[in-house]
């Protein structure tokens, strides 16, 4: 939040014009100059991903496992350029548990879609934008990717995903409304903004901490929470996971800080085992366990 964003709107401009007129091949040729400044010249970013590379690999990172960490993160961030643009199809979408959401949508029911900054975001969003019966709202911080975001977003104006802006007053009851209305709220459960609950669990060998916010609104109105990810394997390849993590929709009321604490401990674990899966596809470039 306190770190300024670090990027030229013209060069993100040029970027999205050779992705869009010269496609994707071009466009990713760039990454590897990109990667390299980045990776010389962000320090403490750096740093924090030698600090997790080492708990997720179980070894010290060599410079190649950084690269490698800074490209996969680099190649979502420019497939969000073809995911807006409606260009789903170029790429080899891997699904298993889809069956989940389509069973909650089929009872109407408000349902809480859990991810992490792990893998691609854009991807889960496009896919959601595939069901037209499906209300979809989802709850970002946005404040320090203004750059990025207002040039991805003139892309295609006219995307029709709702978005409650995190760190406002009013946030969380939004999310409330949403889901007694028997809508889909998609978030990322991975960073807490320090003035929330938080609750430390062990994560990769280490506590860290968590925020307890989501969980504890999903047990409050006793909404299913489904699990979401899509990992990044390389070339066009995502393998895209949905799990159900758990369901109070027939759960009597009380306890709910108990049962969002229990929730939360489970997501951390398939959060770790989805890091150890995919070990490059960790997006939170900072020190995560500080």
């Amino acid at each position: 939040m306190a770190r300024r964003e670090r990027s030229a709107t013209v060069f993100i401009k040029l970027i999205v014009w050779i992705a869009l007129r010269l496609g994707r091949g071009a466009a990713r040729l760039l990454l590897y100059p990109i990667c390299l400044y980045f990776l010389v010249f962000s320090a403490a970013s750096r740093r924090a991903s030698q600090r997790y590379l080492a708990k997720v690999l179980g070894r010290r990172p060599r410079f190649w496992d950084s690269f490698r960490h800074y490209h996969a993160f680099a190649a979502c961030a420019l497939d969000r350029i073809f995911l807006l643009n409606g260009q789903t199809n170029i790429f080899d979408l891997h699904i298993t548990g889809e069956e989940f959401s389509d069973e909650l949508m089929a009872r109407g029911a408000g349902c809480l879609l859990v991810g992490a900054h792990l893998g691609s975001f854009e991807v889960l969003r496009s896919l959601g934008e595939r069901k037209p019966a499906l209300r979809v709202v989802l709850v970002m911080y946005e404040e320090n990717a203004r750059k990025i975001n207002s040039v991805l977003n003139a892309i295609n104006p006219h995307h029709n995903i709702e978005i409650i802006p995190l760190g406002r007053p009013d946030s969380m009851l939004k999310v409330e409304a949403t889901l007694e209305r028997g809508g889909f709220v998609g978030m990322l459960a991975d960073r807490s903004l320090g003035h929330e609950g938080q609750a430390r669990f062990p994560f990769l060998g280490e506590p860290a901490a968590f925020p307890v916010g989501p969980f504890q609104i999903a047990a409050m109105l006793r909404r299913p929470i489904v699990l979401m990810f899509a990992l990044y394997r390389g070339g066009r390849r995502y393998d895209v996971h949905f799990e159900r993590l758990t369901d109070w929709s027939g759960a009597p009321a009380g306890g709910r800080d108990a049962a969002a604490r229990q929730a939360l401990a489970a997501y951390v674990k398939r959060l770790e085992h989805y890091c150890r899966a995919a070990p490059y596809n960790w997006f939170n470039f900072y020190d995560f366990w500080k």
